[in-house]
């Protein structure tokens, strides 16, 4: 009996290791052949990316089954000869190649061998579309027309400006020069913050941003950027700040929370309407095994963010209605608040605007715990 009631569970095992190892469960397309070339598995994934179903395929030689070539338009299976090839050879390292259509596909393989220098046993092809890489490079190459094309307008400005005073200096009077300078300092600092954006971005996806944690009184930062405001020529009854005691101490990193706040309370100010209120408020942590956060929230009473945009609001290049800049800003701001460890959303404001809100754990860097 006991010998009978080990064994069904040892087959329901096995049969659970067969169902796990279904190659058409792999994301990416799957296509065996043995070693007389011919196919013996062709999955899920390898016929809607190659659009040629599994009844064609099994059976038939590799290279009918699977006719790739290259981007020189020579046929991929003649040139590498996983058969009849070098001994030593155990794989082919991914590349491009075009299935009949002109269609791109990425395309690696191994070659299994019983021993390091036998006959080749099976050959193990994987087939990947080639669609998340053409979406990765329209990204970039988007992003580098974004900025280019922000950037032309500084310095066309910059370039005018210098030109006109050097060739004609003394026709201007002192209050000239000094607006033509001013003009040209102002665009001098646009391109640096968008030279500085596209440096945020490139380590924020490459996994590179850099978090120098020190002491952070996030109540004051706010204070300071709002009495820029105020300077500047807002009035002061247009924000509202608001601090609830006692706050955690927070560690972070200060250039980077105030690059952070700047952003937020920019969009609040430019594209909403009424009352700024800002929130300081404790919070539980976003990270696990800490208990305790710092949350702020940014809102204003305008139009606010509609409800299908929610989701796009912190994608790169979402400016939303009427909306200047690069579309950066908000992307920027996700990556910093991430790399603190932290979370940020986008809703609606109890006023009826966009209410962002970010939370950031408070712990002390791992040197000082």
């Amino acid at each position: 009996m006991s010998v009978g009631t080990s064994g069904a569970p040892a087959a329901q095992a096995g049969e659970h290791a067969a169902h796990a190892c279904d190659p058409n469960d792999l994301p990416d397309g799957l296509v065996v052949a043995d070693e007389q070339g011919r196919v013996v598995c062709y999955n899920t994934a390898a016929e809607r990316i190659t659009r040629i179903p599994a009844a064609e395929a099994l059976g038939q030689r590799l290279e009918k089954a699977l006719p790739l070539e290259d981007l020189e338009g020579r046929r991929w299976w003649q040139l590498t000869d996983p058969y009849g090839g070098l001994a030593i050879r155990n794989r082919q390292p991914e590349r491009n190649l075009l299935l009949p259509g002109g269609r791109e596909v990425l395309v690696s393989a191994r070659y299994v061998r019983a021993t390091a220098t036998g006959p080749v046993e099976r050959v193990v092809v994987c087939l990947r579309d080639t669609e998340a890489r053409r979406r990765t490079e329209r990204s970039h190459a988007e992003l580098i027309a974004t900025v280019a094309h922000e950037l032309r307008s500084p310095l066309t400005s910059v370039k005018g400006f210098t030109a006109t005073l050097l060739a004609k200096w003394e026709r201007f009077t002192d209050d000239q020069k000094r607006l033509m300078l001013e003009t040209v300092d102002a665009d001098a600092d646009r391109v640096t913050r968008l030279i500085a954006e596209l440096l945020d971005i490139s380590r924020i996806d490459s996994g590179r941003l850099e978090v120098r944690r020190q002491p952070v009184d996030i109540g004051a930062a706010v204070g300071r950027h709002i009495q820029a405001y105020v300077a500047a020529g807002q009035t002061a009854d247009r924000f509202l700040l608001r601090i609830e005691q006692p706050l955690p101490q927070l560690w972070a990193d200060p250039d980077k929370i105030d690059q952070v706040l700047s952003n937020l309370l920019e969009n609040a100010v430019r594209h909403g309407e009424g009352t700024v209120t800002i929130d300081v408020t404790p919070a539980a942590s976003p990270r696990e095994g800490e208990d305790t956060g710092t949350s702020v929230t940014v809102s204003d009473e305008g139009p606010g963010i509609p409800e299908e945009s929610m989701n796009r609001v912190f994608t790169r290049f979402w400016r939303g209605s009427k909306r200047g800049g690069t579309g950066l800003g908000l992307y920027i701001v996700k990556g910093i608040v991430e790399a603190h460890g932290g979370a940020i959303t986008v809703g609606r404001a109890p006023g009826g605007g966009a209410e962002f809100r970010f939370t950031l754990p408070v712990a002390a860097p791992a040197y000082l715990t």
